[in-house]
């Protein structure tokens, strides 16, 4: 009889998400399928993601060729096809999210990441997007830029619920934990019911072995060579005791009385990119409750397949974490520059996922307008 791992991985206390979303998952009723077999419980998308959704099969034609014939241009066609993906998402999840009283059953949906430096802009398209999909169990996604972490509050001030995204380093994870403590502070002098309000904080895990990796095999001591492979855990399990330092303040504790829900630690970027560690390791290593995981379907698969839960995983591993990082300091690697160079990459892959999904629609349009 098979082990059934992500519905141990739910029991564990770590919330299954699937990282993608497209059109045709909605009509075949594969998302459907995925809430079923694999506990999935919510859906993360960001710009890449529509880009390649929208670039493949034939889904999207039928409203495009209505929006071509309204006049509609590219970035307001762009706006009503995301949206309208996200919407019929969220009403899949709304029994989830009932279930759960708010906790899960969440879909998010990304600001445009050309706005990842401009607060101010940043705000209006969180404000405009979320009464645009006019759905209570979405997440504007806003990237952990410095410009972001003020509109993370301002947004939150709101009422709106939040996906913090791009956060690599614990030191802005503890700033957006601040600005979280803030909005929600805002939010309550704004009047608004603080139950209601949700927030996870996407901490990226793959990318930071990739870059540290590669930093560790350019000096090519023994000693680099040993810490291969060991950043990205340490770095999710050091966020993870901030968490828990954090979450146990009496600013917390005040906001708590208040009704308000903890921001919960979302493991993202957790597709292994390297092909000599394990398929589940950014999963079965980062076991803790409260918690959620994001997945592409590829790593789903091979969790359900052959994953090995041992219990939890993070809990108390601070100090061990820490050692791994003043041994990378020790061996030549500059980590704060290691996660000031992933912030930039991540911004620009998204721009320029941004950009190809423009150019992808604007062919579109003009095919649809003849």
């Amino acid at each position: 009889m098979s082990v059934d791992v992500l519905g141990q991985l739910s029991e564990a206390g770590v919330s299954v998400w699937l990282d993608d979303i497209s059109r045709d998952r909605l009509r075949t009723g594969n998302l459907q399928s995925l809430m079923d077999d694999y506990h999935v419980v919510g859906v993360t998308s960001n710009p890449t993601i529509f880009a390649n959704a929208m670039s493949k099969g034939e889904a999207y034609d039928e409203q495009i060729r209505e929006l071509a014939a309204r006049g509609a241009d590219t970035e307001a066609t762009i706006r009503d096809l995301t949206t309208t993906d996200v919407r019929n998402a969220a009403d899949l999840f709304r029994d989830v999210y009932n279930a759960t009283n708010g906790v899960d059953g969440k879909v998010s949906i990304e600001v445009d990441p050309r706005l990842a430096k401009d607060t101010a802009r940043t705000v209006a398209e969180a404000q405009d997007l979320w009464k645009t999909v006019d759905r209570p169990n979405i997440f504007i996604k806003i990237p952990a830029t410095a410009e972001g972490l003020p509109a993370i509050t301002a947004t939150l001030a709101e009422g709106i619920s939040v996906n913090v995204t791009l956060i690599f380093s614990v030191e802005r994870y503890r700033e957006v934990i601040d600005a979280f403590f803030a909005g929600l502070e805002q939010a309550k002098a704004n009047g608004h019911n603080l139950h209601g309000i949700h927030s996870v904080a996407s901490f990226f895990v793959s990318r930071v072995d990739t870059e540290v990796d590669k930093r560790l095999k350019a000096i090519g001591t023994d000693e680099a060579k040993a810490l291969l492979g060991e950043a990205a855990i340490a770095n999710a399990r050091l966020a993870y005791a901030a968490y828990e330092e954090l979450f146990a303040t009496d600013r917390w504790r005040a906001l708590a009385g208040e009704g308000a829900n903890p921001q919960r630690p979302l493991w993202a970027s957790t597709g292994v990119k390297d092909p000599a560690y394990a398929d589940t390791r950014y999963v079965d290593q980062l076991v803790v409750q409260g918690t959620v995981n994001t997945m592409p379907e590829k790593t789903l698969d091979a969790v359900a397949d052959h994953a090995e839960l041992t219990g939890d995983t993070v809990s108390g591993r601070g100090a061990e974490a820490q050692a791994i990082f003043d041994k990378l300091s020790a061996a030549g690697i500059d980590v704060p520059d290691v996660f000031h160079v992933l912030e930039v990459e991540g911004v620009e892959k998204f721009e320029k996922s941004w950009t190809e999904l423009l150019e992808t629609v604007t062919g579109q349009l003009a095919q649809a307008k003849g």
